[in-house]
C-alpha cells in the first residue's frame, strides 16, 4: 500500500474551499492507495456543531465519495456530522467502490470543550482494505493507549487524523512512535498546519514504521508528501521475529 499524507491548513468554517482543495489533493496523489486527511478538514476544529454538520445523507458525503471513485483512492479524515439529533467528530473511511465506514472519536477534548458540543462514540473500529486491516482513530485519542491496545495483532496500521497544537506538538512526536512501537503496526499520523481562532496548529505529520521509525516526515509547512509501498511481508517478518503480542495481558476496557 501507498499512503498519501495531505498536511493542510485549513480553511476556517468554509467548506467549499477546503473540498476543492481535498481535490487538488487526490489528483495530485493518484499513485496513491490512501489519502489521509486532518481532523475536521471541511471546517476546522471548530464547536459550532449544529450549524456545521453535514448529514450521511448529504452533499458533502456524496462529493467525498466521488473525489475516491474519480482518483481511484480511499479517503480518510474527519468531519461534524449529526445523525439522530447528535453531532460527531466522525472520521469516515470512504473507498472507491463507495463504501464508508465511519469511526465516531470516543475520546473528547475535554480542555477544548468538545465533550460540550459532541457525542463520544463507543466502538474500537477496524476497517480492511487492500488486505490490511486498519484502525481509525482522532487527535485526543492518542493519549490513550489501551483503547487502541493491538489486541493479537488485528490490525496493521493506526491512522491518527488531528487538530493538533504547536503549543503540544512535542507530546505528538513523542506519542507516534510510543504507539507504534507498542502495537507492533504501522502508524499515520496527520495534523494540520496554519492557525485558526484557538492559535497555531504545529504539523509534523509522520508515517512511522513498527520500529517507530520515521518513513515520511511532514514538518511545519503545508505539504502533501507520498510514500514508498508499504508491505505486509515485512510487516510479518518483524512480528515474526520479535512476537511481542504474544506476552501482552489481557483486559477489558469499562
Amino acid at each position: 500500500m501507498r499512503i498519501a499524507i495531505a498536511q493542510m491548513d485549513l480553511a476556517w468554517r468554509d467548506e467549499a474551499a477546503n473540498l476543492r482543495k481535498v481535490e487538488q489533493l487526490a489528483q495530485q496523489a493518484h499513485e496513491a492507495d490512501l489519502l489521509v486527511l486532518p481532523e475536521m478538514f471541511t471546517t476546522g476544529f471548530c464547536m459550532d456543531a449544529a450549524e456545521l454538520a453535514t448529514t450521511m445523507e448529504g452533499a458533502v458525503i456524496q462529493q467525498l465519495k466521488e473525489i475516491s471513485k474519480r482518483y481511484d483512492l480511499a479517503l480518510y479524515g474527519s468531519l461534524i456530522v449529526e445523525e439522530n439529533n447528535r453531532h460527531y467528530n466522525r472520521g469516515l473511511f470512504i473507498t472507491p467502490d463507495g463504501d464508508v465506514r465511519t469511526y465516531d472519536k470516543h475520546h473528547l477534548f475535554s480542555p477544548g470543550t468538545e465533550a460540550e458540543s459532541y457525542s463520544a462514540g463507543k466502538e474500537k473500529v477496524i476497517v480492511s482494505y487492500k488486505g490490511w486491516n486498519i484502525c481509525l482513530q482522532i487527535c485526543y485519542d492518542l493519549r490513550f493507549p489501551v483503547f487502541v491496545r493491538n489486541v493479537g495483532n488485528e490490525y496493521d496500521l493506526i491512522l491518527y487524523v488531528a487538530n493538533w497544537a504547536e503549543s503540544r506538538i512535542s507530546s505528538w512526536s513523542r506519542l507516534l512512535p510510543a504507539r507504534a512501537i507498542e502495537n507492533m503496526a504501522y502508524v499515520c499520523g496527520v495534523n494540520r498546519v496554519g492557525e485558526d481562532p484557538y492559535g497555531a496548529q504545529g504539523g509534523e505529520s509522520v508515517l512511522l514504521d513498527p520500529l517507530g521509525n520515521s518513513l515520511l516526515s511532514c514538518g511545519k509547512e503545508e505539504t502533501l508528501l507520498i510514500s514508498e509501498e508499504l508491505t505486509k511481508e515485512r510487516l510479518e517478518r518483524m512480528r515474526l521475529k520479535f512476537p511481542v503480542h504474544k506476552d501482552a495481558d489481557h483486559f477489558t476496557i469499562q
